[in-house]
């Protein structure tokens, strides 16, 4: 399946790799790079994760360390809409974007 990642989603990988280069810059590069590895094998098992109707049609959610992989999904195409901490209020973030599944 062709995979894509939101601008937002692009973000929040940003920022994941500035955060956790505070302590380790090194660490940060290689977490990134399997972040978006796991993208990629998303795309080719996107079936295989969690659905999250309460988050909209056609979202499900991927773990990955402390971290949620939220994507939408049609029957040819994969996009990455969020890359959140396990912690954050994951409703409430993801529901806030202006072209939520949601809405």
């Amino acid at each position: 399946m062709n995979v894509s990642i939101s601008p937002l989603a692009e973000q929040d990988i940003e920022a994941i790799g500035d955060y956790i280069a505070q302590d380790n810059p090194v660490r940060a590069v290689s977490f990134v790079e399997s972040l978006y590895q796991q993208c990629i094998l998303i795309g080719e098992n996107s079936w295989l994760y969690r659905e999250r109707p309460e988050l909209g049609r056609s979202i499900r959610s991927c773990s990955y360390g402390r971290y949620l992989i939220l994507y939408g999904t049609t029957e040819t195409a994969v996009r990455i809409e969020r890359v959140l901490h396990g912690a954050r209020d994951i409703d409430s973030l993801f529901s806030a974007l202006p072209d939520s599944p949601q809405s």
